[in-house]
């Protein structure tokens, strides 16, 4: 199976980054991270590449790795899995509100409601 994970620098995006290369090693997946900036997020790519890679190296897992340059990383998330094939995109995010209400991110939402390929919240 060939997974897109999208990291934007949120603790939750690094922690779907954590369970997935688990899951990977488990099942021999291929991995792609994409990594984008998230405004949400004070992280820039860089910082975000450094610690993604780390958290490889770390696992002693190959993944491939993207830049997401433009203005609209979960567009370009739902182009790139649909255009390249992947057959899941997966995505940290999702917190609980103060009334137990799950709260989601513009570009977890975003995804959730316009891909096409299966999409796995990470929460």
């Amino acid at each position: 199976m060939d997974i897109l994970l999208g990291v934007g620098g949120s603790e939750l995006s690094y922690q779907a980054l954590e369970e997935t290369i688990d899951r990977a090693q488990a099942t021999g997946d291929e991995l792609t991270v994409a990594i984008f900036h998230n405004e949400e997020v004070s992280a820039d790519a860089d910082e975000i590449q450094a610690r993604v890679e780390e958290t490889l190296a770390d696992s002693e897992f190959d993944a491939t790795i993207r830049r997401l340059e433009g203005d609209s990383p979960g567009s370009e998330l739902v182009s790139l899995a649909e255009s390249e094939g992947f057959d899941r995109i997966v995505l940290g995010g999702g917190e609980r509100s103060t009334l137990g209400k799950i709260q989601l991110g513009s570009i977890v939402e975003f995804v959730l409601l316009n891909s096409q390929t299966p999409v796995t919240l990470i929460r």
